[in-house]
């Protein structure tokens, strides 16, 4: 069985910086893909990035430039989030994807002044 941890949302001014975190534990199987999807309120929930096993990246049209995810070999993924927008405000969740798709519980990021 496999969990995730997601950690580090909460409340941030408008350009300011947020790094999310999530601890992938259990039996994980190469190749995968973890990465983080958001869903904000009366929206579907959208890829923001994802990193495969093998280390290549990919990111929603509306993050690049702002946001990078980065994972290590302890399956360890993170977003690091800067120049953050109030459209940025959502659920964020982890997500690992190998022979089935395993989701954190998510945590709730809020771009507000």
């Amino acid at each position: 069985q496999v969990q995730l941890a997601e950690s580090g949302g909460g409340l941030v001014q408008p350009g300011g910086s947020l790094t999310l975190s999530c601890a992938a534990s259990g039996s994980i199987f190469s190749p995968n893909t973890m990465g983080w999807y958001r869903q904000a309120p009366g929206k579907q929930r959208e890829l923001v990035a994802a990193v495969t096993s093998g280390g290549r990246t990919s990111y929603a049209d509306s993050v690049k430039g702002r946001f990078t995810i980065s994972r290590d070999v302890k399956n360890t993924v993170s977003l690091q989030m800067n120049s953050l927008k109030p459209e940025d405000t959502a659920v964020y969740y982890c997500s690992l994807k190998t022979a089935r798709d395993y989701w954190g519980k998510g945590t709730l990021v809020t771009v507000s002044s």
